[in-house]
Formats: C-alpha cells, structure tokens, sequence
C-alpha cells in the first residue's frame, strides 16, 4: 500500500525555499496558496487512488468535507513523547523541537482556522483515536487493522 505523507512536502517546500518550517509556517499564513496547493493535492492523491495511506492533519478533515469515503485515524502522543519523537527523528534537543513544535502548532492552528474554519483539535471526523504513547510501530498498524475490521 503506498503511503504519502504531506508533512514531508512542506518541510522540503521550506527547504527549497531556505525557510526554517516556523519561517514557512508565518509565510503560509500570509500566503493562502501555499496550504491550498498541498490541500488540493491531498484531495487530488484521494480522489485517485482508493487504496492509500494519507498523512496530514487535515487529510480527514477535507475528506470529509470533500464527501471522499475513507477510514480515518488520528494517531495522537503527549507533549511529552511527542517532542522525544520528532527529536530523535530530526536530530534536534528536546529546546529546540518544544520550540518549534509550539510555534508550527500555533502556525497551523490559526491557519486552518482561518482558511477552511476547522478546529484542528476537533476529532469527531476520525474513525479510530489512538493513543500511541506505549505503542510501537507494530502495535499502531495491529490496532489500526484490527478497527479496519471492525467496520
């Protein structure tokens, strides 16, 4: 099954651009047509294959919206193991992820807000909420199938 994970094109958006994501995040706020360029393309990749994994925090929120038939799963952490997470994924402190995971969050919030009146922190368009604190990889995929299968 292929995966397309839509954090990974703004983070090379950033780069190509020599932007730090907070840097990229402020521009995208004053920028409507960067967000709607990648929430088009998310919707376009849905639209043409049935088959797919999505990542992006908004991918449920515009299927829905968009009357896209998937299953939708929220994969969410504390603060805490968050920030380890993303530490160890891109090499940074524990300083330097906190800061700019609160400076994206903020960033994003106020964008989705302002361009598709979403609340991020709205779940209620997901189909299975995971907590994934104590759970490894392979037990995230179990549970994910294991709710597939309950449908």
């Amino acid at each position: 099954m292929k995966a397309v994970v839509f954090g990974e094109f703004f983070r090379k958006l950033a780069k190509e651009r020599g932007m730090t994501l907070a840097e990229f995040g402020e521009l995208a706020e004053k920028d409507p047509s960067i967000d709607k360029m990648i929430d088009n393309m998310i919707l376009d990749v849905a639209r043409e294959n049935s088959n797919i994994i999505l990542e992006s925090r908004l991918a449920a929120h515009m299927l829905t919206q968009n009357n896209i038939p998937a299953y939708r799963v929220y994969l969410g952490a504390s603060p805490a193991v968050r920030i380890r997470r993303v530490g160890i994924r891109d090499g940074e402190s524990l300083e330097e992820v906190y800061k700019h995971t609160i400076e994206r969050q903020s960033s994003e919030a106020k964008r989705y807000k302002m361009y598709y009146d979403i609340d991020i922190e709205d779940t209620s368009v997901y189909d299975l909420i995971l907590d994934t604190d104590n759970l490894d990889p392979d037990q995230v995929v179990d549970a994910i199938i294991k709710g597939m299968k309950s449908c």
